[in-house]
C-alpha cells in the first residue's frame, strides 16, 4: 500500500505498508523517514515534539525520524538544514526521496527505500552526489533517532584464544561530554547496552568498529534490528567507527557509518542499511540478550534461500 497522509503536522507524507509494517517520509523537509513500526502499532522512531509540522528557514532542525548525515561531524556542514521540500518516484516497489542541490555542502541527498512485500525488512540505501567542482572527503552518516523508552544494544566482537590472536580486536571510541560510570551503560562481555533513563537529561555517545553487522534497538516489546556492511580494507571518520550510540533524556540514536572517501566532482558514495522488525521482551542481562534477541538477528544475518 502507498498512499498519501498528514503525520504530525506535515500534509504531504507518504506511507508505505506490507499490511504488517509500514513507514511514513516526510516531503515537505528531508530526506527523512519519521516513522517505522508494526501497523496500528507504535513509533519506535523519535519525533521532535517541538518541530513537528515546521518547515522552511535556515535554522536545522532535529525534526527526529531517520536522516543522512556527512561524517566526521563538523560546524556548519554537517548541520546543513534538510528543511525544504523533497522530491519523490514511487515505482511500485522502491519509494526514492531526492532532495535539492545544497547551496552550503554541494552535495546532494538521496535514500532509495524499500519495503519488502512478505517480510518485516526494509532495505535503505543512502546516496551523496557531489555537485560542486572540486573533490570532497567524507563518510556518509544515516542516523536514526529512536523514541526514548527502550534499551539500545551493541555486540562487542567475540573473545578468542589470546595465545594465537595477540593483536586488539575492539576498538571503542569515546566523545569528551561521554563518562563511562554513567548507569545507562552496561559494559557487558558480549554487549554493550544502553539502557534509556529519561531522568537523566545529559548527552552520550561511544563509536565501535563493528565488525558483527548488527545494532539492536528494544522498545516496550518491539525489537528494531539494523545491518549494515563493514570494509576492512577501508578507513571510518571518527577514529574508525562504523557505528555509534548517542542518548539523552529524550531519544537514542544509532548510527551507522561508511568508509570515507574522496568524492570527484560528479561522483558518489552510497551506503546501505536492512533494517528488521521483530517481537522481544528482554531484561538487563547478557543472558536475556542471548535468548530473546540473539536468535532473531541471526535469522535476518543469515542469507536467504
Amino acid at each position: 500500500m502507498f498512499e498519501k497522509i498528514n503525520f504530525e503536522g506535515w500534509a504531504n507524507c507518504l506511507k508505505v505498508s506490507n499490511g504488517n509494517v509500514e513507514l511514513i517520509v516526510t516531503t515537505d523537509v528531508g530526506p527523512r523517514v519519521i516513522s517505522f513500526g508494526y501497523k496500528g502499532g507504535q513509533n519506535l522512531f523519535h519525533v521532535s515534539p517541538g518541530d513537528k509540522g515546521k518547515t522552511g528557514g535556515d535554522q536545522w532542525r532535529i525534526y527526529g525520524g531517520h536522516r543522512l548525515w556527512l561524517a566526521p561531524e563538523v560546524m556548519p556542514r554537517s548541520y546543513a538544514p534538510d528543511n525544504g521540500k523533497v522530491e519523490h518516484l514511487w515505482n511500485g516497489e522502491t519509494l526514492t526521496l531526492s532532495q535539492a542541490k545544497d547551496p552550503l555542502t554541494g552535495v546532494v541527498k538521496e535514500m532509495e527505500i524499500t519495503l519488502d512485500p512478505s517480510y518485516n525488512q526494509v532495505k535503505v540505501l543512502h546516496r551523496i552526489t557531489n555537485k560542486n567542482i572540486w573533490d570532497i572527503e567524507l563518510s556518509p552518516w544515516p542516523i536514526t533517532a529512536l523514541a526514548g523508552g527502550g534499551a539500545a544494544i551493541l555486540p562487542q566482537e567475540p573473545y578468542i584464544d589470546p595465545e594465537h590472536y595477540l593483536l586488539p580486536s575492539r576498538p571503542l571510541v569515546l566523545w569528551y561530554y561521554t563518562q563511562m560510570s554513567d548507569p545507562r551503560w552496561v559494559w557487558g562481555e558480549k554487549y554493550i547496552r544502553m539502557n534509556f533513563d529519561p531522568a537523566i537529561k545529559s548527552e552520550q555517545k561511544i563509536g565501535i568498529l563493528n565488525k558483527q553487522g548488527w545494532a539492536a534497538y528494544c522498545l516496550h516489546g518491539d525489537l528494531f534490528v539494523k545491518t549494515f556492511g563493514y570494509d576492512e580494507n577501508a578507513a571510518y571518520a571518527d577514529y574508525n567507527c562504523n557505528n555509534e550510540l548517542y542518548m539523552n533524556g529524550g531519544f537514542v540514536e544509532i548510527e551507522t557509518v561508511g568508509p570515507f572517501v574522496k568524492i570527484p566532482p560528479g561522483g558518489m558514495v552510497e551506503h546501505t542499511e536492512h533494517w528488521y522488525l521483530g517481537k522481544a521482551l528482554v531484561q538487563n542481562t547478557e543472558e536475556s540478550i542471548d535468548k530473546n534477541v540473539l536468535p532473531f538477528v541471526k535469522s535476518v544475518l543469515s542469507p536467504k534461500k
